[in-house]
């Protein structure tokens, strides 16, 4: 069974500088889902659709319509939002927070907070917080490098030579995002970002030297933390029996999650710069990515002139 996914409402509320104002029993609580809740309708009375795994948001809006409802409905609306037990309650910067939610809050065991930010910008916030905290992980052994802005993940069988290639890339004035273990999240379909473990950030592992802190070595512009990945190259050793594309017309693709990406195999053989052809291949993406093969203007012009010969 796969292991739950969750943040610790006290970790939420850290993270994101929300002030606590009432319900500090429930600071334990588990946030699974990234979503947001704006519980208008639920103020109205309408509970049909109420997520009580999301947390709530409560602005200016919500609140002014919560207050023109007479007194005792609403106790009961909210009293009901309480007893279905979401993780925690957050209202935007501006918002009067009525008594009716302090006592709940102390009677449900469930957080209040208070935002320093307007809803919009709070909803969003979070809404991004959320996601990157709650995304399913994938783990990939390979390196993850930022070539000219291209996040390209160099995998690879143990050996190859994919540390040595990113270190490489690193003294021409690329950067490290991660070495040995990258773990790929899938913010929405089409966005991947990579990213590595905690114990992992700014470390390779070359053979024959060690461990080394790219940071303390080549300054704090080879590293960054994180970086959307759109091209995946594969080194493999040289085959001589395997057929390698010459023009660039074979379009490879490789899959994680529910996103597509172009990927490109390097046969490695002695002699070859590798992290060069590495850095090609990145370039030769971006050019794709904005609209230019090079590939299908040279066939295209093959083509014309056999067409034109007399």
């Amino acid at each position: 069974m796969a292991e739950e996914l969750y943040v610790s409402v006290k970790k939420f509320a850290k993270d994101n500088g929300l002030e606590l104002i009432a319900g500090e029993n429930g600071i334990d609580a588990k946030i699974t889902s990234d979503q947001v809740s704006r519980p208008g309708l639920e103020f109205a009375g309408f509970f049909d659709y109420f997520e009580n795994t999301r947390i709530c948001l409560i602005g200016s809006k919500d609140a002014s319509f919560l207050e023109s409802e007479p007194k005792d409905v609403i106790e009961k609306n909210v009293e009901k939002i309480f007893s279905l037990n979401p993780p925690c309650l957050v209202f935007s910067m501006n918002v009067k927070i009525n008594q009716i939610f302090i006592d709940m809050a102390e009677k449900y065991n469930i957080c209040v907070f208070r935002s320093s930010l307007r809803t919009t910008q709070t909803s969003s916030k979070l809404f991004s917080y959320l996601q990157d905290k709650l995304s399913e992980r994938l783990s990939v052994h390979g390196t993850l490098m930022d070539i000219n802005g291209m996040g390209t993940l160099i995998i690879g069988k143990s050996g190859i030579g994919k540390s040595e290639t990113a270190l490489d890339l690193i003294k021409r004035g690329h950067q490290l995002i991660a070495d040995d273990l990258v773990e790929i999240l899938e913010k929405e379909p089409g966005n991947l970002v990579g990213e590595s473990p905690d114990i992992l950030k700014r470390y390779m592992e070359i053979r024959g030297i060690g461990i080394v802190d790219v940071v303390k070595m080549f300054g704090a512009g080879a590293y960054r933390s994180r970086k959307a990945v759109k091209l995946v190259v594969e080194l493999q050793k040289w085959d001589e029996d395997k057929y390698y594309d010459r023009l660039g017309l074979d379009s490879e693709k490789i899959k994680y999650f529910n996103t597509e990406i172009a990927k490109v195999t390097i046969p490695v053989l002695a002699g070859r710069s590798v992290s060069l052809l590495v850095e090609s291949a990145a370039m030769n993406e971006k050019l794709k990515l904005m609209g230019y093969n090079s590939a299908l203007e040279f066939v295209s012009k093959v083509n014309d002139k056999a067409s034109n010969k007399d």
